[in-house]
Formats: structure tokens, sequence, C-alpha cells
């Protein structure tokens, strides 16, 4: 599968050095697994991807904004139907939000459907003595802290790619057969959430919703469109482990073009964005949107020298940069990107991660973060895109549909001693739904300016 983008092919990436990958301790196994998951059917298809490119280009011009959101790391014991609804339901409660308040088309892109592998600090670690290969997802090895648990199975990516597709087949279902229909936006204010002052501000946009829907309805104006019963959704991962992505990647039979065929959008992550790496060169062949995660210590030239590599183009929906700063560098480090980047006639999808530097250890030892954290640098993010006139495009969350309390604050005002309630994530802290849907509102606030 050669390319005529400088001798790209879906395994070049072989010959760079290649960050964050297990270490496997059978290759032959491995080699089995990938020719495998070859022979399977793609997750997602090329006609999708190139429509969500296209709603990006959109938010690349303040058009539409973009919603990306979901686990830190899914988990395959959680690959369930309620908790698959749960949280497709606050994405959707988000997005309409967004659009009704923030007056905007909104893109609902998941971290869904194969987020199951992530990047860690160190190969390993020591828990209670014990020295123990790092926990890098479920795709890759167990939780547990035993030397059977963390002991990379290459297994695991066939079941991950199970898992994704069972819960791509859940999700066009709700989006496509009525759950996602705009008639049901009040059925879609979970219990917890519609007790709560967040819930029941939307309850009041939700009454309104469903009164211009019946208005429409008297006057004769047909409710049986997409637009009012259905709902687009797509999914992204980090690309990270390399051998899955080149196994699910695939040749559009109508056009001739590669598509990474494991999610709709893939992101490279802040330790392997290396220009000379194995992600970048794999990402660069692919034809799906790309994302990208910028932190706080970013290289001018080394961002600027990326961005060519990755939309040598400059194709409008190609590429989104997403921005981890955290709320004490954000106005220190955001400005001069965005100058640069505007200077060259760069066209980005600028997207804003308030999650990832501003977590933090609570005093009594757990990892967490703070909702006014949160949209301190998001409100930053969207205040300096005013001053530069340029477009704050869209956000990046990590959350959940179920009432977990991760991150401390809110309209409930989780503290540290509530941490411990329902505190169930095995990566990092994520926004409940009533934290999410508070956010959604503030942010529809600052779109609406």
């Amino acid at each position: 599968m050669k390319t005529a983008n400088n001798n790209w092919s879906k395994s070049s990436w072989k010959e760079f050095s290649a960050q964050q990958q297990p270490n496997w301790p059978n290759q032959a196994v491995v080699d089995r697994v990938l020719n495998e998951l070859e022979t399977l059917p793609p997750l997602v298809f090329a006609g999708e991807i190139r429509s969500l490119k296209a709603l990006l280009a959109k938010a690349v011009t303040g058009d539409a904004f973009l919603l990306q959101g979901g686990d830190c790391s899914e988990n395959f014991a959680h690959v369930t139907a309620p908790r698959i609804r749960e949280s497709l339901k606050v994405l959707l409660q988000m997005a309409i939000t967004l659009t009704y308040a923030g007056g905007v088309p909104v893109i609902k892109v998941g971290r869904i459907a194969g987020q199951f592998a992530k990047p860690r600090s160190s190969d390993t670690e020591t828990v209670g003595g014990l020295t123990l290969p790092s926990y890098r997802g479920d795709m890759v090895n167990g939780a547990d802290p035993t030397v059977e648990a963390r002991t990379p199975n290459p297994k695991r990516m066939l079941k991950g790619y199970n898992m994704a597709a069972s819960t791509l087949n859940l999700l066009r279902a709700f989006t496509r057969g009525g759950f996602a229909a705009l008639h049901r936006v009040q059925a879609w204010n979970q219990e917890f959430v519609s007790q709560s002052p967040m819930g029941m501000t939307y309850e009041r946009m939700a009454k309104q919703i469903d009164q211009a829907i019946q208005f429409m309805e008297t006057i004769g104006i047909a409710m049986d469109t997409p637009q009012i019963n259905q709902a687009q959704f797509f999914t992204s991962h980090e690309a990270l482990l390399l051998g899955y992505e080149q196994a699910l990647t695939r040749i559009d039979s109508t056009t001739g073009d590669c598509y990474d065929c494991s999610a709709h959008l893939l992101w490279i992550g802040e330790r392997t964005r290396q220009i000379d790496g194995a992600h970048v060169e794999f990402l660069r062949g692919v034809l799906n949107p790309i994302g990208v995660k910028i932190g706080p210590d970013y290289d001018l030239d080394n961002i600027k020298r990326l961005v060519e590599i990755l939309n040598p183009e400059n194709e409008a929906g190609r590429l989104t940069l997403i921005t981890r700063f955290g709320k004490d560098r954000v106005e220190q480090m955001l400005p001069p990107l965005l100058r640069e980047m505007k200077r060259e006639g760069k066209n980005i999808v600028w997207s804003c991660d308030p999650m990832h530097a501003n977590t933090f250890t609570s005093a009594g030892g757990r990892k967490t973060r703070n909702f006014s954290d949160i949209i301190s640098e998001t409100t930053s993010f969207f205040e300096i895109h005013w001053n530069e006139d340029t477009v704050p495009g869209g956000v990046h969350f990590e959350l959940t549909g179920e009432d977990v309390t991760e991150c401390i604050g809110g309209a409930r005002d989780i503290d540290d001693k509530d941490l411990d309630i329902n505190y169930e994530t095995t990566c990092d802290p994520r926004l409940n739904a009533e934290q999410s849907l508070e956010l959604a509102f503030q942010i529809a606030e600052m779109i609406r300016s």
C-alpha cells in the first residue's frame, strides 16, 4: 500500500523510532494477532471520515463548533449498553445546549470505541514493593497489580477491536434509531442531573425546544427528517498502538485513498508527536482528520514543522491543534502559537483541553481536577482567541455519563472528602454528567458572545 505522498506506506512508520509501544513478550503472537486484524472489517468507513472532515472545515471559520469528549481510558468491563447510552446521552445534552443556547452547529466526537490504550511516563511502577509493568490500558494489559495482569498480552488487541465494534453498533442504533431525536431532549435528563441546578436549567431549555418543534409541526413543517430524528456522531481515540492502527488501515474502493478505519478522528499525544517519530510518520499518510495535543513546553519551530508534515496542502478540516496549557500558563503560551499560525495562513481547528494540565493530587491522595480550574482555562482560551482575532473552534474533555466523584467543585461543590464516594477511573479523573452540563452552559455563553 504505497502512495505518492513522499514514499509513505502504512508500514513505513517501522523505519522510525516508536515511543510508548508495549514490551510484548512474544512477537510471533503479536504478528498473528495483527494478521487477523487485517482480515477483519473496518470499524468506520471512508465516507463517514470525509463527512467529519467537511464539518471540521466549518469549525476553522467559526461556522461550527467541535465538542470532543469521553473516557480518559475505556475499560473493557464498562462496555455495556447502559454505560454507552449514558456517555452518549451527556454528549447529546452538551451538544444541544451549545447548539440552542450558543447558536452554532456542533460536531459531536466521542472519545469512545477505541480509547483502550494510554501512554505512560514510565515502563514500570512499584506497587506494594513489587515492580510491575505500567498499566497501558485494557488493550495492552490489566490494571490489577499482579504480574499476570500487567504482562502485555497482544490478544487484548483483538478484544479491543470486538469491543469497539460492539460499541459502534450500539452508537449507530442509538443515533439513527430515535434515541437521539430532538423530541427526546427532556428524556435525556438523568435523574441525578434533573434534580440539580444545572438539570433544572436544562429542563427549561428542553421545554423551549419542545415548544418550537410543536410549533413547526402545527404549521405543517415535516418532522420526519434526519436533522430532527437522528444525530451525526463520530468516534476518536489516540493513535497509540501503531501495529493496531496499521492493521485497520484500508484503501477506499471509491477513491483509492488510505484511511485508518479504526476511528473517524485520530490524535497524536504530547508524548508521541516527535517530527522524526513513528506516530507522525504513520498519521501523515492517512487521510483522516488528525488532532495533535500541545502542552506548555512546546517549541514553536517544532510545531510549525509538525503542521507542515501533517497538513502540507493546508486542507481545512484536516488538522486540529488541541492545546493543554493549564490555567496558569495559557495566557503566556497560547498567543504566540496563534499569532504564528495566523501569520502563515494555516487552516487549523483550535481546540482547548482544559483537563490534563490542571491535574493534581488531593489531600486524601486522589488524582483530581478542580472544576473552577477547568472553567478558568476554557474562559482564557476564548478570550485570547477574541483578542488575537482567531477562532476558538472546539473543546476536548474527559467525562462520563456516570455519577462519579472524581473532579472537585461544580454546582454540587464536590470536595476532597467526597472523592471516595464514587471514584471509578483507572486513569485520569473525569467530569460527571452534571459537571459536563454545567460546563456546556458556560461555554454556550462564551460562544454566543
